[in-house]
C-alpha cells in the first residue's frame, strides 16, 4: 500500500516528511520544459492534482505563514488546535470567523478555473481528474470541480461537539455575536463572547457548541478520505503538485510517493520546495499564471 506510513502522518497536520523513498531524478533541463509536460498530459488517463494554500492565496485567502503567521498577537497555528478551542472557544471562533468571511467573499482564480475546466473536458474523453486539496475554502467546488477530496475539511461546514452532526453552513455572520468580530490587528482585543452565544447546534434537543469542521493541528485525519486518496494515488498516471510547500503531512507524502513508482509529477509553486528534486517537472511562478497553459486543450 502506498500509504503504509498513514499512522505517522494521520496524527495531524504538523508531521514533517523526513524519510521518503526517492524517485527517479530527471535531467534538470526538463524540469521547466512545458512542451515535454504537455506530451505527458496529452497521454495521461488518470490525473491527480494535489493543491495547497498557495492556490487560495491568489484569491485573497491567507495562509498560516509569512505575514499571516500571526492573528492579533497569537500564532495562527496555535489557535487551530483542539486545546485552544477547549480553552478559549470565543477566541478561536473569532479567528475562524475572520477566515470564513474572507473565504465567503473570495472568488476562484485562474488556477481553480483551469482545473475545473480540465476536469470537465477530460471527462468527455473518458479520462479523469481528481483534486486532492488541503484548502478548506471550497473554492475548487465554486469553480466547478466535481471530484474533490478535502483532506483538511471545510470552513463552510460545522460539527457539533456534542452530537457530532456535520452541517453545511454559509451564514454570514455565522451567529449574531460574531457579527463584525475577528479583526486581525495586533492591537485588537478579544471579544469575550459567552459560550452560549457562540454558534450552536440546530438538532432537536441538542443545542451543543459548534466548531468549524476542519482538521485542527494535532487531530487525526479522516480515514475514509485517506482511503480514497490512497486509491487515487495508486491509479494516477500523472500528478500535479500545485501551490503547496510539500513539507507538512499529508501533502508532503503524496507527491514523492507517487513519483517513487515512476509516475511523472509536476510541481507548480512560487519557489522550489524540499521535494522539488523528487519531481520530473517544476514550474515557478503564480499558479494562476503557470497552470492554465499547462492544462489547456491539447490538439491531440
Amino acid at each position: 500500500m502506498l500509504l503504509q506510513n498513514r499512522a505517522v502522518f494521520a496524527l495531524g497536520l504538523r508531521a514533517f516528511s523526513t524519510n521518503v523513498t526517492k524517485g527517479p531524478l530527471m535531467d534538470p533541463r526538463l524540469k521547466s520544459d512545458m512542451s515535454e509536460f504537455r506530451k505527458l498530459f496529452s497521454k495521461a488517463k488518470h490525473i491527480a492534482i494535489i493543491t495547497g494554500a498557495g492556490v487560495s492565496a491568489e484569491s485573497g485567502v491567507p495562509t498560516f505563514r509569512a505575514e499571516n503567521e500571526k492573528w492579533r498577537k497569537w500564532q495562527s497555528q496555535d489557535l487551530a488546535t483542539p486545546e485552544a478551542f477547549s480553552r478559549t472557544p470565543s477566541r478561536v471562533w473569532e479567528f475562524y470567523h475572520y477566515r470564513r468571511e474572507l473565504a465567503l467573499r473570495a472568488r476562484p482564480n485562474a488556477a481553480h478555473l483551469a482545473i475545473a475546466e480540465c476536469e470537465a473536458r477530460l471527462r468527455k474523453q473518458g479520462r479523469s481528474v481528481v483534486v486532492i486539496t488541503q484548502c478548506i475554502d471550497d473554492l475548487h467546488q465554486q469553480a466547478g470541480s466535481k471530484h474533490v477530496l478535502r483532506v483538511h475539511g471545510s470552513l463552510m461546514e460545522t460539527r457539533c461537539v456534542s452530537c457530532g452532526e456535520v452541517t453545511v453552513n454559509k451564514r454570514s455572520p455565522i451567529c449574531a455575536a460574531l457579527k463584525d468580530k475577528g479583526a486581525p490587528g495586533p492591537d485588537v482585543a478579544d471579544a469575550p463572547i459567552p459560550v452560549d452565544k457562540l454558534p450552536r447546534c440546530d438538532e432537536r434537543d441538542c443545542h451543543g457548541l459548534l466548531r468549524p469542521n476542519v482538521v485542527f493541528f494535532g487531530e487525526t485525519l479522516d480515514s475514509h478520505i485517506l482511503t480514497k486518496v490512497e486509491k487515487e494515488m495508486e491509479i494516477c498516471d500523472l500528478c500535479l503538485v500545485v501551490g503547496t510547500s510539500s513539507i507538512v503531512y499529508p501533502a508532503a507524502m503524496f507527491g514523492p510517493q507517487i513519483a517513487s513508482r515512476g509516475v511523472p509529477v509536476a510541481e507548480f509553486n512560487m519557489s522550489v520546495t524540499p521535494k522539488t528534486e523528487y519531481f520530473t517537472h517544476h514550474f515557478q511562478g503564480q499558479c494562476g499564471t503557470t497552470l492554465p497553459p499547462a492544462l489547456e486543450w491539447h490538439e491531440s
